[in-house]
């Protein structure tokens, strides 16, 4: 089986690799760099949904995969304050669509702020920390959390949760998603 992984993060393939090899024993994954044709920075969870829904049929057919995944990431505004939002989808030869999210975590008042004049996230958490490139490492949710979870962990969640049309799909029927 080819597997596609919309994405060149480490953090992503190694999220997609951890969840699925188990799954597709002797899968060979194949890491593609695709466009959401969403913002770089996400807002709300329709636009973080459709990115990582974009991703994972371009990378589908990129490779001429069996199965592909796509990562998004966002933020979303709510009465308390922006949140962190991550969503997965996974895409079939067939066309069977699975889609999950997960990550809800409340960004600090100075990510925030950062986020809202328009600095992508992972930009605003180097800032914060005086470090670089932390979204290929432990992201926003390992070092806001003081490392009980890190982005790889977070996006495997939500990866896990959109493969449950494959997992049992005897309760999705072929109209899903047109209500």
């Amino acid at each position: 089986m080819r597997i596609a992984i919309g994405s060149a993060n480490p953090v992503k393939i190694r999220a997609a690799q951890t969840v699925l090899a188990p799954l597709y024993e002797g899968a060979m994954f194949i890491p593609v760099e695709v466009d959401s044709q969403v913002r770089t920075q996400p807002w709300g969870d329709s636009e973080t949904r459709t990115g990582a829904i974009n991703r994972a049929r371009a990378a589908l057919n990129a490779c001429d995969a069996d199965l592909s995944i796509g990562f998004e990431g966002g933020v979303v505004e709510t009465e308390i304050g922006l949140m962190l939002s991550n969503w997965a989808a996974v895409a079939a030869r067939n066309g069977q669509i699975g889609v999950g999210n997960g990550g809800g975590l409340l960004l600090p008042p100075e990510v925030a702020h950062l986020l809202l004049k328009g600095v992508e996230l992972g930009a605003a958490m180097d800032q914060l920390t005086g470090s670089h490139n932390t979204k290929q490492g432990e992201g926003a949710a390992g070092i806001l959390t003081n490392g009980l979870i890190n982005r790889q962990a977070a996006y495997e969640y939500t990866l896990r949760t959109a493969l449950a049309p494959f997992r049992s799909p005897q309760w999705y029927t072929s109209t899903q998603g047109e209500h």
